[in-house]
């Protein structure tokens, strides 16, 4: 990915989250929760962004609560524009409630389609935010509703008309594929991608390939530029069509795997902007990635490139590399 000037832009859910504080606590009778943490997939990647030292916005909607504030307040305390956030005055901040089951995986109850995030359209979009951008980063996650999906479109395409470039990570449920109009939407912004971050299996979903060899192939003749396959403990894999890069992860002890994604991703493309070379870039993200799940809450191991020269170092020293 080229070295960009102007702002690196991501769009979406911006919300709050709980969390049980118990393994394989039920939501089905009390117990004791923690939070709020600052969350939603696109404001923990824009401000692992600003914490990275790029120059970055998100465009989104919170309610004219304690929530929505708490949110606003934190990505504006690490760098991140928030011009872009709309604060709607009749709806309510998003929240997902989760708790950890005993097999390592995550049980959510959201609700994002019918909270102030559900208001994103392209009426939402600040002008000046768009002449800004030079990067723009779509969630998966983030395409809920039809409004969600024009107000996209419509970055999108005003980003590459001026030259700019484009991130996917797709972070979709495969019933997502179901519905004709949402196939046709992730099909559209592949057709626009430069780099497209998706996690494991994920690099499969879009492509007719049976196998993960022959889905790198096909997505990068269909135009797409770098892919960057995020495989959790098992580091990541980097493809362009001449180079080929594999990562192994970082040895830590996993606390909370929210975010982490996230964390890799806006690490890889802030680094990416600023010029770091590509072994540079995978690295940082790795790290910031294994950082992240070692820090309970969602947006709490986002971190500063010293941070992560640090974590880096301090696990290389303790022959955990």
């Amino acid at each position: 990915m080229a070295k960009t000037a102007g702002y690196i832009v991501t769009m979406g859910e911006i919300l709050v989250e709980i969390l049980a504080t118990e393994i394989g606590q039920s939501f089905r009778r009390p117990g004791m929760l923690m939070g709020p943490y600052a969350s939603g997939a696109p404001a923990i990647f824009i401000d692992q962004v600003a914490k990275c030292g790029s120059r970055c916005a998100i465009i989104g909607c919170v309610g004219d609560d304690d929530f929505g504030a708490l949110n606003i307040e934190r990505l504006k305390a690490d760098g991140v524009d928030v011009s872009g956030i709309s604060v709607i005055k009749a709806a309510t901040t998003g929240s997902a409630f989760v708790t950890y089951r005993d097999d390592g995986d995550r049980d959510f109850i959201y609700n994002i389609a019918n909270s102030a995030s559900g208001h994103l359209s392209v009426g939402e979009i600040r002008e000046p935010l768009l002449k800004e951008c030079r990067h723009f980063h779509v969630m998966g996650s983030s395409l809920f509703s039809f409004r969600i999906i024009e107000a996209m479109k419509k970055v999108i395409e005003s980003v590459k008309a001026s030259g700019g470039t484009v991130s996917f990570d797709p972070n979709i449920r495969k019933e997502m594929l179901r519905i004709p109009e949402m196939r046709e939407a992730l099909d559209f912004i592949l057709d626009y991608t430069d780099v497209f971050l998706p996690s494991g299996h994920e690099v499969m979903l879009l492509a007719s390939a049976s196998t993960e060899e022959g889905a790198v192939a096909e997505l990068l003749a269909r135009g797409v530029r770098e892919i960057v396959i995020k495989r959790g403990k098992q580091g990541c894999s980097y493809y362009d069509g001449t180079n080929e890069r594999h990562f192994p992860a970082l040895n830590v002890t996993e606390v909370d795997p929210t975010g982490a994604g996230d964390c890799f991703g806006g690490t890889y493309i802030a680094c990416r902007a600023q010029g770091f070379s590509l072994d540079d870039a995978l690295k940082y993200g790795g790290a910031a990635g294994a950082r992240a799940v070692t820090y309970r809450g969602p947006m709490e191991g986002t971190a500063t490139l010293a941070e992560l020269d640090a974590f880096i170092a301090e696990r290389t020293e303790a022959g955990h590399d």
